[in-house]
């Protein structure tokens, strides 16, 4: 009978690992294809055949500059961007365990875009520095925010109220230096603030390449210790996980990956809040869901650019087309938790 039941269990996880791997390899095709129509398509549009060869070729005006110098450098921060707010979302709702735990909800993203507007606007600089300061700045209120959560069972609402509160204030600030900033850098502190590819470079690539891969790959280490947490913290404690270093890990590499990817595209809205949940439907909150995850954080990101570049008149920034698809899922989560009489 035992063993009946074993084999049975088997099957199961084989078919589900059967599936999960499907769904890995059919995003990566999304995003393959997304990718050739981001480098394709355009106020000009161009075949694939001149894309490779503009970019394998030494020119650098007209076409080769369009492609090389604006499309190529947005294709590859926002597929990471989008990367890094994925993990960073899954990881915060996983380790909170509350579907509302993500960087722009809880105030992450706010410390970031206070300190690069403070940048842009009050001290005139942009480009290394700029970046710099917001990764230090989201790093800083985070910190912050989770000190006065202080400890127990209701730290996770804590956090997450504190971190609303804090947002509300870093908006006010903000508010107030677009007021008081030079005029001639407010629509650039605007198009950053709604999320935009639009100001990206070259030199952005490194940065954020090299902050996504290294700590994403470490939270994919931890995803394992990750999904016996939560099964409760005396479970897991039995299965022998070190609690206080997965948490420090992936809170500090969450928190890392979520501000660099601000500090380069600005608060791209919902994407970190929509990727996990996404994810754990396509997987059944499987053990690949994290990579899922990361991979649903690109292609919203891609979709979402193609559509304000192509689909209107007006050419909106991502994160326009991004917090219209957050805000429903938000209200009926919302509904959802009244509804079930669960806490925040």
């Amino acid at each position: 009978m035992t063993n009946s039941i074993d084999n049975d269990l088997r099957k199961i996880y084989k078919k589900h690992d059967v599936q999960n791997a499907f769904c890995i390899v059919a995003l990566v095709v999304i995003i393959g294809i997304l990718s050739v129509f981001m480098m394709t398509l355009g106020n000009t549009d161009y075949s694939l055949k001149e894309v490779f060869g503009y970019l394998f070729s030494n020119e650098t005006k007209g076409a080769a500059y369009t492609i090389k110098t604006l499309r190529l450098p947005r294709m590859l921060v926002g597929g990471f961007a989008g990367f890094a707010f994925g993990i960073s979302g899954f990881t915060f709702q996983n380790l909170l365990r509350n579907p509302l735990a993500s960087p722009d909800i809880i105030g992450v993203t706010a410390g970031s875009s206070a300190a690069a507007v403070f940048c842009i606007l009050i001290l005139g600089i942009c480009g290394a520095a700029a970046s710099f300061f917001a990764v230090a700045a989201g790093l800083i209120i985070t910190t912050l925010i989770f000190l006065l959560s202080g400890k127990g069972h209701a730290f996770s609402s804590r956090m997450i109220l504190i971190g609303i509160g804090m947002q509300a204030v870093l908006n006010a600030l903000i508010s107030w230096m677009l007021l008081v900033g030079s005029e001639y850098d407010v629509g650039t502190a605007l198009r950053w603030l709604r999320g935009s590819l639009n100001l990206v470079q070259m030199s952005d690539v490194p940065v954020i390449v090299t902050v996504t891969v290294i700590c994403s790959g470490l939270l994919l280490i931890c995803n394992r210790y990750l999904r016996m947490m939560q099964l409760g913290d005396e479970y897991a404690t039995t299965l022998g996980v070190p609690m206080t270093a997965v948490r420090v890990c992936c809170m500090v590499c969450a928190l890392v990956l979520s501000a660099t990817a601000t500090a380069a595209t600005g608060p791209i809205a919902s994407v970190a809040f929509l990727s996990g949940p996404i994810a754990q439907k396509c997987t059944r909150n499987g053990k690949n869901a994290m990579a899922v995850a990361g991979l649903v954080g690109t292609i919203l990101v891609f979709a979402s650019e193609l559509v304000s570049k192509n689909v209107f008149e007006t050419k909106y920034p991502v994160g326009v087309i991004t917090g219209l698809l957050g805000a429903p899922y938000l209200l009926l989560l919302l509904l959802n938790l009244n509804r079930k009489g669960e806490k925040i």
